[in-house]
């Protein structure tokens, strides 16, 4: 008897990504709504997240030649504080128009760390222009971080970017702690940093601006120790999140997964250390696969019985509809 087929959602900061498949069997089709969901008063809102999703869902079953998925996972940014919404309304909205019983809401985070470890004790740290870190001893979930660019997100992109560009600002200054290198390549991205401010402030993606001048410290570190300072304490706190959040019996794993992975050995060397300080206990292993990833493997073990994750309301919710 052939299983029904699973609908798996990432929705992020760059829109939707969907995947439609058979439980047990790799995505038979693709694809991407490229809109950010919006949120609303009610946090993220439902009704716009069905408008991307239906049309784009109904193409890729009828692209994979799959009748309606019976499964559907549905992994969210920003669910564990403004998911209240999808909560209330998407497991109704996704039964009646795309015939599905049996539905999984999730953080991002959730999503990110089965794409990374599977159902396996550990960490992850989800490491982009901002960073939360999530773990499990698969009895119940801690959450580390993830407080946004102004309270937290400590050795994220944003949080790399800031102090980068604060020592630019030294240097411009002649105040201590300054980096000629940095200063020489804010100005050469964003112009003269006297008029960075009112380039700035007024951003309502202000944290993606700075998250695009880390790239930046990483080049520099090589030759700069203040950027080679800046990445090391960015390490610390990546680590000291995943310290957090880690199981402190048996032999937990613990993984980096998100856009900082891309910044190379100027980060990826200090945190291996730092990791290997603070959780001695950990194996560091590389992530398997991404936040999408974890959806599609969330919804073959819903789909077959099998998912055997802890289910907290903010983080993973399951509804049979």
């Amino acid at each position: 008897m052939t299983l029904p087929g699973y609908l798996a959602v990432d929705s992020g900061g760059s829109g939707l990504r969907v995947a439609v498949g058979v439980p047990g069997q790799p995505p038979s089709a693709r694809g991407e709504s490229g809109e950010p969901v919006r949120t609303g008063e009610r946090g993220i809102d439902p009704g716009h997240l069905m408008a991307q999703l239906v049309p784009l869902a109904r193409a890729l079953t009828a692209e994979a030649g799959m009748g309606e998925p019976g499964t559907a996972v549905v992994g969210a940014a920003g669910f564990a504080s403004l998911g209240d919404g999808l909560r209330a309304e998407l497991p109704g909205a996704l039964a009646r128009e795309l015939g599905v019983r049996k539905v999984a809401l999730a953080a991002d985070a959730v999503t990110a760390y089965v794409g990374a470890l599977g159902l396996r004790p550990g960490a992850v740290v989800a490491a982009g222009t901002g960073l939360i870190a999530i773990g499990t001893d698969l009895t119940g979930w801690r959450r580390a971080d993830g407080w946004g660019h102004l309270l937290g997100d400590c050795g994220g992109g944003a949080w790399i970017g800031r102090a980068g560009l604060e020592a630019a600002l030294r240097a411009h200054d002649g105040r201590d702690g300054g980096s000629a290198d940095l200063l020489a390549c804010a100005e050469k991205q964003f112009g003269p940093v006297r008029g960075l401010p009112a380039r700035l402030y007024p951003r309502t993606d202000r944290p993606a601006m700075l998250a695009s001048f880390a790239p930046q410290v990483a080049a520099c570190a090589p030759r700069d120790p203040v950027a080679a300072r800046i990445l090391r304490a960015a390490a610390r706190s990546i680590a000291e999140s995943a310290a957090a959040v880690c199981p402190s019996a048996g032999e937990p794993e613990v993984a980096l997964t998100g856009g900082l992975v891309r910044m190379g050995d100027p980060l990826l060397v200090p945190l291996r250390e730092e990791l290997a300080e603070q959780l001695p206990h950990a194996r560091q292993v590389a992530a398997e696969g991404d936040p999408l990833h974890g959806c599609v493997r969330i919804a073959t073990e819903l789909a077959t019985g099998n998912l055997t994750l802890p289910g907290e309301s903010h983080l993973l919710c399951v509804v049979i509809t």
